[in-house]
């Protein structure tokens, strides 16, 4: 048997470790690079996250954690990056080693601020990583189902099949069922509009509408996300596949969903301040919102769904309001 490639992954938090654990159930080592020294510490004497999914023990044998992000990439062939798009350039400006040679996926789900761009073209355009070595990973997945070990599905995709293939190798397991697609950009995107879709349906709910709204909204998300990624990206898909409508889905709908959370609680009456302050977990939907938004200004797609949350967000218009203008608009 061939030798395995060394895996490294890049983040803390939930889905970060919920990867962890579904690389160990195939490897015998993970480079796991967090920027916390504490966390960093805790998981080498108590087997887990203080943090995130604390009910997952690690065997510290199969782990080598570090607090710098250079030595877990210096040491890693495949490299899988799971933190909010929004800390992303902070923690690329530590980055000293060359990732011209690596195969870098991403597990982001949102667009870098600072260039307004998805994840796989900022590594392409920035760090020189060419696009057949640059992946991304997808739903619909939750990590605290991963961390139960609940039936869950993933989405690999990357232009190079045999470095997709053998992604889902390392992340399949019992309960994690893999399928690759060479769709990079088109799912890429559509994990980040899912989020804003999300915070959507978060607000609906939090205003009172009711399930048979929510079908509704959620119907014409995914024929607005359809539009949109046709118009960023031109190629033959199936937008009825898991890896769009059913990310959707679960985002939209699951109590897991910190963006729906986020939403709600903007529904309720909460400022967008007060709300993010609430909240210990990143709304990577907050940060796509706004990126989106600009993104479409220059497209054109009609999209008036992320257009209503834009308002919201970014322009404090009332939720109510913006929202009874949005129901004459959705069929």
């Amino acid at each position: 048997m061939d030798k395995a490639p060394s895996f490294g992954v890049i983040g803390g938090g939930s889905w970060a470790t919920a990867i962890v654990k579904m690389l160990c159930e195939n490897l015998d080592n993970v480079n796991w690079y967090m920027r916390s020294v504490y966390a960093v510490e805790h998981i080498k004497k108590q087997d887990h996250n203080p943090n995130y999914l604390s009910s997952v023990e690690f065997d510290n044998d199969q782990l080598t954690l570090s607090n710098d992000i250079n030595e877990v990439v210096e040491t890693s062939e495949f490299i899988i990056f799971a933190i909010p798009s929004a800390f992303l350039k902070r923690e690329l400006d530590a980055l000293k080693v060359p990732l011209h040679d690596k195969v870098v996926f991403s597990a982001i789900k949102g667009i870098v601020p600072e260039t307004s761009l998805i994840v796989g073209e900022h590594f392409n355009q920035y760090f020189d990583v060419p696009m057949e070595c640059i992946g991304v990973l997808t739903g619909p997945c939750h990590a605290e189902e991963v961390a139960l070990e609940r039936l869950s599905y993933l989405t690999v995709a990357c232009q190079d099949e045999q470095k997709a293939q053998l992604v889902a190798g390392y992340l399949g397991s019992d309960y994690i069922t893999c399928k690759t697609t060479d769709d990079v950009i088109g799912t890429e995107y559509a994990a980040v509009l899912k989020n804003i879709y999300a915070i959507a349906a978060g607000i609906a709910h939090g205003l009172g509408y009711g399930d048979n709204f929510q079908s509704v909204l959620m119907s014409n998300a995914i024929r607005e996300m359809k539009k949109f990624i046709k118009k960023v990206h031109k190629m033959k898909r199936n937008i009825n596949d898991s890896a769009y409508l059913g990310d959707l889905l679960v985002t939209g709908y699951s109590v897991f969903s910190r963006n729906r959370m986020f939403g709600n609680m903007i529904g309720k009456g909460y400022t967008v301040k007060s709300a993010q302050m609430e909240m210990s977990m990143v709304a990577e939907g907050y940060y796509a919102t706004e990126s989106a938004y600009k993104i479409n200004q220059e497209k054109g797609a009609k999209t008036p769904i992320i257009n209503a949350v834009y308002a919201i967000l970014y322009e404090g218009k009332n939720p109510k309001k913006v929202f009874n203008k949005l129901v004459d608009k959705l069929d």
